[in-house]
């Protein structure tokens, strides 16, 4: 493949916890392996989020520190910037603006991760623009709600692509109006989940969460509301160890003390995930500790049958741990066997569970085959770019 120059831009910065900095991170080294010229850019009118102090604040010193401590990590040293829109003669920390606009003109292409990034008159000047959806059936409802806005963003990328590998199949409900989709994956660069540490005998099945997300992209879709929240599917589930006849952890920032109780009462241990939520190795080293992971999925995400799979259970994949998740019609695709067993009711996961302790060297082996061969960065990468035309 002929070397590009490519840019990636998000949130990293401006929310920077670990599961969005292992997201950005995997586009970042995954491009690099494939041979690209590899920029970082984030150019947002948002205020930043400081984890350490909790604030939301026009200050971005924190953010300038990460996004430098991440290039000097991951080798885009010199190849980053901070531009805060949000501020009088945009401020920026790394490239300076002039640079950000050469790039945007110049760039090959321009990756839109999660979508997040709003539009401004130096950014349009490219026509490479590729917008990459991690949270599939949100906008296609809204495009079929009749919302122009959101029409008129989709219409100014190159390409759309999506994680709702089920998006414009027969197994998805919402008409896309003649917006193309494009199937991605999130790409894990997955030697750095390798472990060789076997899981100690005291490990459990784990995973980490953000438990007060509801409302944030909830939708009504034909009269019915569908929630951008894990929170409920977990409760629907919260019997799950019991079923299991296992013990399951789950790291998150549960507020009401009634449903922390009815969680404990039913074999799970919660934990804090702040301390892993501001240091990434941290967060790296809790999933290879993990026997496995045990988790639901969104409300849309089952519902809509979108085929979305989540990044961090990939991590735990790569890290050669198995894991029990929900159907999202995910196993079309891939999975639903060894290593990566889906469920739809209680009696699926105790299944499964059961399975997974029988022959655990046996689905250890497959969860790490299928992240190699399903969401390594470079295969996943080289067909996006492809599919792009780029």
């Amino acid at each position: 493949m002929k070397r590009k120059r490519i840019v990636v831009m998000g949130f990293m910065g401006g929310m920077p916890i670990a599961g969005v900095i292992w997201q950005h991170v995997h586009y970042i080294v995954g491009l690099q392996r494939l041979g690209h010229e590899v920029y970082y850019i984030e150019d947002s009118a948002r205020i930043p989020y400081n984890p350490e102090t909790f604030e939301v604040n026009v200050e971005f010193d924190y953010a300038a520190k990460i996004l430098g401590q991440l290039a000097r990590e991951f080798d885009f040293k010199n190849r980053w910037s901070y531009c805060a829109r949000y501020a009088k003669d945009n401020p920026t920390a790394g490239m300076p603006l002039n640079r950000i606009r050469e790039l945007y003109r110049d760039a090959d292409a321009v990756l839109n991760i999660c979508g997040t990034q709003e539009f401004n008159d130096d950014l349009l000047k490219s026509n490479r623009i590729l917008y990459v959806e991690s949270d599939p059936g949100v906008e296609q409802i809204k495009i079929d709600n009749g919302v122009e806005s959101t029409a008129e963003y989709l219409g100014r990328h190159h390409t759309l692509f999506t994680f709702g590998e089920n998006i414009g199949t027969k197994g998805f409900p919402v008409p896309l109006h003649g917006f193309k989709w494009h199937p991605t994956r999130q790409p894990i660069v997955t030697d750095l989940w390798k472990t060789n540490r076997p899981p100690a005998k005291s490990a459990v099945f784990t995973s980490i969460a953000n438990w007060s997300t509801s409302g944030l992209k909830d939708i009504t879709w034909r009269n019915r509301k569908y929630l951008w929240s894990k929170s409920r599917e977990f409760l629907r589930f919260v019997e799950a160890p019991m079923k299991a006849k296992e013990t399951f952890e789950l790291a998150t920032n549960i507020s009401d003390p009634r449903i922390s109780k009815k969680f404990e009462r039913n074999g799970w241990r919660l934990v804090s995930p702040l301390q892993m939520s501001v240091d990434y190795w941290l967060y790296r080293d809790y999933v290879q500790r993990s026997k496995g992971e045990f988790t639901v999925a969104k409300d849309q995400y089952v519902r809509l049958n979108t085929g979305w799979f989540s990044d961090r259970t990939a991590c735990y994949l790569a890290a050669g741990r198995p894991v029990i998740t929900q159907e999202t019609g995910f196993t079309k695709n891939y999975g639903g066997e060894a290593g990566l067993l889906a469920f739809k009711s209680l009696d699926d996961i105790g299944e499964a569970a059961k399975m997974i302790r029988a022959e655990y060297k046996k689905h250890s082996g497959a969860a790490r085959r299928i992240a190699r061969e399903v969401f390594e960065a470079e295969t996943v990468l080289k067909l996006l770019l492809e599919r792009a035309g780029i």
